[in-house]
């Protein structure tokens, strides 16, 4: 049976530029992801929320292609994935990023161009001034001639943020952006979330801190390998909602909800992305 629970209607608040419809994902006999349907309008700002292992990072490799669904249609402006290319940019989680690799920031922050480029075609002038410009907006302008392998876990991940602002996305995906960053970054990463937002890019952010999802984000996704609630904090975070998502890993104090990661119930199951 299909699931239509989480299909927004087009005509509510705007355009659907986001649809995925029955999305099921396995690896081997394993089930990542499944019967995975919602929709997501212009300008909206969502967190993605569940355990490890859930499957946020399956999702966000599956909306721009780089995993296949073994069943179900995902739909970016009413085409399917993979027609819109340049329409969708992914920051990933830093873990499956090669620092080592011996390119500069500004080389980096480029590739975001490389679909807007001509090919065998030196980058032109607005290529130029997009890439600086996206530097600039980050605050990293003075490390353009740095190479990633000498910065900082925050000045990597204002890099990363800086090649998708290059990209012009309209649906912008940051798994766990949040993740091991100082404060600074963490303000960073919000202000131009913010701004996104005020510009009409939807945003999707994979994060494990709910409280900070519920204070900067409209829509909450809840995932456990299925959708468990998709909508406001006030309707997502429900003890029976968290109980379904986390089992009894969330614990509840002044009113503060935190999650224990320490031994996910479905780690030993689970035989996709390790940090999903």
């Amino acid at each position: 049976m299909e699931n239509t629970r989480y299909l927004k209607n087009d005509n509510n608040t705007g355009e659907t530029w986001l649809k995925i419809d029955n999305a099921c994902v396995y690896y081997g006999k394993n089930t990542a992801l499944k019967n995975i349907t919602f929709s997501a309008e212009e300008g909206k700002n969502i967190a993605l929320i569940g355990p490890n292992g859930a499957g946020k990072s399956t999702l966000f490799k599956v909306l721009v292609g780089l995993l296949p669904l073994d069943s179900g249609r995902i739909f970016v402006h009413g085409f399917p994935v993979g027609q819109h290319k340049d329409c969708v940019a992914y920051v990933p989680q830093k873990e499956e990023i090669d620092w080592l690799f011996p390119i500069t920031v500004s080389e980096v922050v480029m590739m975001g161009r490389f679909g807007k480029m001509s090919k065998f075609k030196k980058p032109s002038k607005k290529d130029l001034d997009i890439v600086y410009g996206s530097l600039n907006q980050m605050g990293i302008s003075e490390l353009a001639s740095s190479k990633i392998s000498d910065l900082s876990a925050g000045q990597q991940q204002k890099v990363f943020i800086a090649r998708a602002i290059a990209q012009e996305p309209h649906i912008l995906l940051m798994d766990e952006p949040f993740a091991g960053v100082d404060m600074s970054t963490i303000e960073t990463i919000l202000a131009f979330l913010d701004d996104s937002r005020k510009s009409n890019v939807t945003i999707i952010v994979a994060t494990h801190d709910l409280n900070m999802a519920a204070k900067n984000f409209e829509n909450i996704l809840l995932l456990n390998k299925e959708i468990i609630a998709y909508g406001s904090s006030s309707e997502v975070f429900t003890q029976k909602n968290l109980d379904r998502a986390f089992g009894s890993h969330v614990l509840f104090l002044n009113g503060m909800a935190f999650v224990d990661e320490c031994c996910p119930a479905d780690r030993q199951n689970h035989k996709g992305d390790k940090n999903d």
